[in-house]
């Protein structure tokens, strides 16, 4: 990724954060693999301090939008403490292959990992928490239906999610029938070759108490023009 590319994605900007549109299919960090990933791009975004933000959160991979970078030490110990107590509002946009049966709610599915004998893993349901999953709790809404290529039943979700679990949106929307387009991890049967439709839309950060908090909007990337159009979005 060209300096100008990423310079060309900021969000926000002031002295303690950053807010960047992260592409998808772009790791936020190395793996035990290594490879190609955002932070090694990151110098580019310094503005003059002496060091490049960092990562005030994760998105997966597969993700793209808002990401909120802390430009130093203090300003990351802030941006955590805000992150940690659920005071920072992410609101993320989702087409889906299948329609939930209720138009909106709250999914509270506690989530756990599971590793397979090949060193994969997935996040899995465990209802009631019955074997040591994790709280996760997302807040949903359907913004349109439509139907894609092979007339599949699409929608177009709003989801907020109210904890931070590994994949959380993507198991639980699964979880009532409607798995992410390009998701067959989780349950898309469509059978299209598309890069996962998600996209962390928009984040409200209260950064400063005695300020509004500050609101970031990313745009709809290309590879999920098609989709939610059909879904009725419109540009504008």
């Amino acid at each position: 990724m060209r300096q100008e590319e990423l310079l060309a994605r900021l969000l926000y900007r002031d002295g303690l954060m950053l807010i960047i549109d992260k592409p998808a299919g772009l790791p936020v960090h190395a793996g035990p693999g290594g490879g190609r990933n955002l932070e090694q791009y990151l110098d580019a975004l310094r503005f003059g301090l002496p060091h490049p933000p960092a990562l005030a959160h994760r998105l997966d991979r597969d993700t793209s939008g808002c990401l909120v970078l802390g430009r130093h030490r203090k300003a990351l110990s802030r941006l955590g403490k805000l992150f940690q107590s659920g005071a920072v509002e992410k609101a993320y946009w989702a087409v889906t292959t299948g329609i939930p049966e209720q138009s909106e709610g709250t999914i509270d599915l506690p989530l756990r990992k599971v590793s397979n004998r090949t060193g994969g893993w997935r996040m899995v349901t465990d209802p009631g928490g019955k074997e040591g999953g994790q709280s996760a709790v997302t807040e949903y809404r359907v913004l349109g239906t439509g139907e894609g290529p092979a007339d599949e039943k699409l929608a177009w979700i709003e989801a907020r999610p109210k904890t931070g679990r590994t994949h959380q949106i993507r198991v639980h929307l699964g979880a009532i029938g409607a798995p992410l387009l390009g998701d067959p991890q989780y349950g898309d049967k469509s059978g299209r070759a598309v890069p996962l439709h998600l996209l962390a839309r928009a984040v409200t950060v209260p950064l400063y108490p005695k300020k509004p908090p500050i609101v970031a909007e990313a745009p709809v990337p290309e590879h999920m023009r098609a989709a939610l159009k059909a879904c009725g979005w419109r540009e504008g």
